[in-house]
């Protein structure tokens, strides 16, 4: 497994940001904010307030900015989207006979 610190949101390389990751901190690619509980260690949706930290504060926007002191940055937090569009399209063309 590579623990190279990647971009939560699309996945560029984060190796010239300065750790400790600070609030502001954002992707140099897609301008992300990296402070986020996307990008943490004890971000699981399946958890109760998506966190395995019990002693965490509830974080409404688990894609925005926060100051929890909990935050650590996790290796492995992109997920690469599946093609949703273009499988959305399809079921759209076969319900309506459509194509383009």
């Amino acid at each position: 497994m590579n623990n190279a610190l990647v971009c939560w949101k699309c996945g560029a390389s984060l190796a010239d940001l300065p750790l400790p990751l600070g609030h502001r901190a954002e992707c140099l690619a897609c301008h992300a904010e990296q402070h986020v509980c996307r990008l943490c260690r004890h971000y699981d949706p399946a958890k109760s307030k998506q966190c395995r930290e019990p002693a965490a504060e509830v974080v409404a926007d688990k894609s925005r900015a926060n100051f929890c002191d909990w935050f650590q940055p996790r290796p492995g937090a992109y997920v690469a989207a599946k093609n949703g569009d273009s499988m959305a399209r399809t079921k759209l063309d076969a319900l309506f006979g459509g194509g383009s």
